[in-house]
Parts: structure tokens; C-alpha cells; sequence
């Protein structure tokens, strides 16, 4: 059997980038068609991604490490982060709970009956930088008073 391709650490990078996008666009311009229940609600994009990540930590491992590089410090991590495929694991780490976490919200606003209108920029939000996205999004519910609790309320 022929030996795969290498994928350059960018062109991995730009196609985590890329591939996520219509997940997105599903959550955000068609939250409730059976497509969007299909490629993101189900098991189906987690395990696509999380095996992906599996891939590129994998490989990221078995790549010479600088000196001193690891999790123990600050140093050490920025350290590790010089290894192009290791930053690109930590990468698509951050794009794999990103969207886990948006197809949480749109599921839960769904659930809820929050008006999509509410729900659409804290998508955007979580898309773009993930815990403000969280944040904006729980916020939403307690002002709206959809998470059992009004931030109004006494």
C-alpha cells in the first residue's frame, strides 16, 4: 500500500480551519434542518475530529521536543509550542471543544425555546473566541430568564 501523503503543518492548520466553518454556518443559518441534526448534533463530527486530533497529537509526540519543552511551566509550553505540529494539535484541541460547545448551545436554546435571533451572535461568539461566546450565551438565558433563573429576579 502507498505511503499517505505528508500534510505540511499550515496546510493542516488551514484545513482544520476551513473544514469546521460549514459546521458553523449550520448551527447559525439552518439550526433546525435534519442536515444540521445529521453532521452536527450527532456523533458523527466528534468522532471525525476527535480521531483527527488523536492523529495530530499522535504525530505531534512523536516529534523531537525542544529542551526543556512541556506542560510544567509556562517556559516549557511555549517551548513545545515551537513545534509547529504540536501547536497545530493544541489548535484543532480548541476547534474541537469550540463546536462541541456551540452545538451544546444551539441544542439548549432549542430546548428552551430561546429565539435563534438571541442564540445567532453568541454562535458567532463561540466560533470566534470560545469562553465569551459560553459567557455571552448563559448570560443571554439568565436575561431572558430561559435558564430557570432571571438575573432580574430577586
Amino acid at each position: 500500500m502507498p505511503a499517505l501523503p505528508e500534510i505540511s503543518p499550515s496546510t493542516m492548520y488551514l484545513a482544520l480551519n476551513l473544514g469546521v466553518t460549514p459546521f458553523w454556518a449550520l448551527l447559525i443559518f439552518m439550526p433546525r434542518a435534519q442536515i444540521t441534526d445529521t453532521l452536527v448534533h450527532s456523533v458523527m463530527m466528534p468522532l471525525i475530529l476527535g480521531v483527527t486530533y488523536a492523529w495530530l497529537l499522535a504525530t505531534a509526540l512523536s516529534l523531537p521536543a525542544p529542551e526543556g519543552a512541556g506542560f510544567s511551566s509556562l517556559e516549557g509550553l511555549m517551548k513545545l509550542f515551537t513545534v509547529e505540529m504540536a501547536l497545530v494539535a493544541a489548535w484543532s484541541h480548541y476547534i474541537v471543544f469550540d463546536l462541541f460547545v456551540g452545538a451544546w448551545e444551539a441544542r439548549d436554546a432549542q430546548r428552551v425555546g430561546m429565539n435563534h435571533l438571541l442564540l445567532a451572535p453568541c454562535l458567532l461568539l463561540t466560533f470566534l473566541v470560545g469562553p465569551i461566546g459560553l459567557l455571552a450565551y448563559i448570560m443571554i438565558r439568565g436575561l431572558t430568564g430561559k435558564s430557570g433563573f432571571s438575573l432580574f429576579e430577586g
